[in-house]
């Protein structure tokens, strides 16, 4: 694992905490520490009394995590996937007691820039992909044993790529010769799959978003994670989501929505059915923000930036 100290910038810090209504003796989760860029503007507007819990799955996270918590006493980190919060607060006795939960979803710059990770289709490393490196299966063990079938759903359904047929059957013809281990190996296949793409996008940028995805189970630990951060959060509690791309954006918006005006059940008119009024479980806070020009000309990762805030009712 590489050393090499990527640096990461923090999206949308401002709205963020402004998102996250700080109070000074508050509880706050970080769901996705990263390298602490937002834990620590959070811990900055804190009193002695408040307190911080982030998570990480990422190693590299979990290492700059400790270091910060045996920095500062009011913060702990512990290498779980947000998905899992409610348990972990459960047990520390803060269930329904928290003031604010932060989840800024993807993949921080350096798990993006350190090509030892496996993330990158610009630069040479082993097919990882893995969040945690020491769990699971990586991308290229995935990749070794799917079938075609399968293999093309993942990169349509998770990339939205359209040529998800193509690059799948160039994947499985290429490995019947030899396993793919390398993430320039892989790229190049899939581009010499991909016919056209959009300009400015390297052809292989759906694709490998896609296995990401796939490998992390990302969109299963977001709607579960969603509904953990309701469990965990006190009434008047904020939840402030950045998310991506159009995936992760769908998944928020139509779980706010929900949890806003409930299930929406299309009965025939003059059926006599006795239904329960539905009870909001939260308000939506302003309206959706996306990172200023500034902020965009200053990181470029930023341009895709969404977020959105809601606050637990009773």
């Amino acid at each position: 694992m590489s050393n090499v100290d990527h640096q990461h910038i923090s999206v949308m810090l401002e709205p963020c905490l402004e998102a996250l209504n700080l109070v000074a003796a508050g509880c706050y989760v970080d769901g996705t520490f990263g390298r602490g860029g937002h834990t620590r503007a959070v811990l900055a507007q804190l009193g002695a009394d408040g307190r911080m819990l982030g998570f990480d799955k990422d190693p590299q996270a979990i290492a700059t995590g400790q270091q910060l918590a045996a920095e500062d006493a009011r913060f702990a980190i512990v290498q779980r996937s947000f998905a899992e919060m409610a348990d972990e607060l459960a047990q520390r006795g803060l269930l329904g007691k928290v003031d604010g939960v932060l989840l800024d979803l993807g993949v921080s710059s350096p798990q993006l820039d350190d090509a030892s990770r496996g993330f990158s289709f610009l630069q040479d490393g082993p097919l990882d992909m893995r969040m945690n490196p020491d769990a699971g299966e990586s991308a290229a063990q995935w990749i070794a044993r799917a079938d075609e079938e399968e293999i093309a759903r993942v990169i349509y359904e998770y990339g939205e790529e359209r040529f998800s047929r193509r690059m799948a059957r160039a994947i499985v013809q290429r490995r019947e010769q030899e396993p793919f281990t390398r993430t320039l190996d892989l790229a190049e296949v899939i581009k010499q799959a991909n016919p056209a793409w959009e300009k400015g996008k390297h052809p292989a940028t759906r694709a490998f978003q896609a296995l990401r995805i796939h490998v992390n189970q990302e969109l299963e630990d977001l709607e579960r994670g969603l509904e953990a951060a309701l469990d965990v959060l006190a009434v008047g509690g904020r939840l402030a989501v950045i998310s991506f791309h159009s995936l992760e954006d769908r998944i928020v918006k139509h779980f706010m929505r929900k949890q806003v005006k409930g299930e929406q059940i299309n009965l025939p008119r003059n059926l006599p059915v006795q239904v329960e009024p539905f009870k909001p479980r939260v308000k939506l806070i302003g309206k959706v923000l996306k990172a200023s020009d500034a902020e965009v000309r200053a990181n470029p990762r930023a341009r895709s930036a969404v977020l959105r805030i809601a606050e637990k009712l009773r």
